[in-house]
């Protein structure tokens, strides 16, 4: 009884595993030129600007519904609920203020979409005093 019970437990698990394997290698997956910018050295209160380029590598149509970034000074801008159809490319576009801020800056932009999964890029900059 105990084998019999160690069996289909065993057997429930692996087909649950599978499944979501054979899932999401079906689904959608976003696929970005580059995970990280570094803007380098910018002066106090300076607003900078990168655009991160995807494309859906996956095999259904990729939606995004959030991008969530680690502070207010950090906005993204997004095709919010479009349908992205595999093969097609998208944009991500960060932007960043660095008034208030010094030193060095590392932001998270984390992607949430359809995928399951959340995707992320960072930007990094050094911010320096502005030159009175």
């Amino acid at each position: 009884m105990r084998k019999a019970l160690l069996f289909f437990a065993s057997f429930f698990i692996l087909s649950a595993a599978i499944a979501q394997s054979t899932e999401s290698a079906n689904g959608p997956e976003i696929t970005f030129e580059e995970k990280s910018h570094d803007f380098g050295d910018i002066s106090q209160g300076d607003v900078v600007e990168h655009v991160f380029k995807f494309e859906n590598t996956g095999k259904q149509p990729l939606i995004i519904s959030n991008v969530k970034t680690t502070c207010g000074c950090t906005v993204p801008s997004y095709p919010r609920g479009e349908a992205i159809a595999p093969g097609e490319t998208g944009e991500i576009t960060v932007k960043f203020n660095s008034r208030g801020k010094m030193g060095r800056q590392n932001k998270i932009v984390r992607i949430v979409s359809n995928i399951g999964e959340e995707r992320s890029v960072r930007i990094t900059t050094n911010v320096l005093p502005k030159d009175s």
